[in-house]
């Protein structure tokens, strides 16, 4: 699933061709996705100018100047393609602008969605109103997290990967910050120390922002809006690295925690 660095990459890549764009041409080439797609979309949006372009947590937001916003999410195997040869089955979404520029939504799992909101109320959209902070943002600190977190039995992975506790983080990020932060992925969140919630933070900025300069992880269907890849996934430092030698020559081992594979140093991370 893309996730904050990938949802981050595509909106900048889009924000290239549709920043104060008209749009000529909207279309939807079927009813839904995992949601149904707004049946007035086409009506709404044809016509308006793109008045800006921003994210929040795996969400893309495209704000308007009839007063709408579009906001979209990637799913399992969505991604933006501006300017494609042709249009394919999986081509759900296409918009085009006074420019001549065209850009498709392709998802062939369409565990992706399409939702239309009016700008000045898109903070009260239902998943954004159970969310906590953007980890990137001032909101997002030691002191938040060891109040959020007091008391947690779940493990640290597990806490983090619940988006009520911070937006956004996705279990590659996860786990790459559990590692450069030296934490124990299993061990129990309301244990971890101020000293390593304080290296947490710290980590987590860091591997985003290394993520997002490297157009975040491609692993099978994603891909930036210009076709490129993500080359994140060459500087990971444990993620899918099972059985691999870790920098402190211990191997990197993988356990699975609500669900999901957490990769690991038991060395470095106690």
């Amino acid at each position: 699933m893309p996730e904050l660095p990938e949802v981050e990459t595509t909106v900048a890549g889009m924000r290239v061709i549709l920043q104060d764009a008209l749009l000529t041409r909207v279309e939807p080439r079927r009813a839904d996705l995992r949601f149904p797609i707004p049946v007035d979309l086409r009506q709404r949006l044809t016509g308006a100018r793109i008045t800006g372009l921003s994210r929040r947590a795996k969400y893309g937001l495209i704000a308007t100047d009839r007063g709408d916003m579009m906001i979209f999410h990637l799913g399992m195997s969505g991604r933006w393609r501006i300017d494609p040869e042709a249009i394919g089955t999986h081509d759900h979404l296409i918009v085009e602008t006074g420019a001549g520029h065209v850009l498709a939504l392709n998802d062939p799992r369409r565990f992706g969605s399409i939702d239309l909101v009016r700008s000045d109320s898109w903070e009260s959209y239902p998943p954004f109103t159970r969310m906590g902070p953007e980890p990137l943002g001032p909101d997002f600190t030691p002191a938040y997290l060891a109040g959020v977190l007091a008391g947690k039995a779940a493990s640290i992975k597990v806490a983090l990967l619940d988006q009520r506790i911070v937006a956004g983080l996705g279990n590659i990020y996860v786990c790459e910050a559990l590692n450069m932060a030296g934490i124990v992925p299993h061990g129990a969140a309301g244990q971890v120390s101020r000293a390593k919630l304080k290296a947490l933070v710290d980590a987590i900025r860091a591997v985003l922002a290394a993520a997002i300069t490297a157009g975040g992880s491609t692993l099978r269907d994603y891909a930036r809006p210009d076709g490129e890849l993500g080359y994140f996934s060459k500087q990971w430092r444990v993620y899918g690295r099972e059985g691999e030698s870790c920098g402190c020559g211990t191997m990197i081992a993988r356990r699975v925690d609500g669900g999901r594979s957490t990769f690991f140093c038991p060395n470095c991370q106690r």
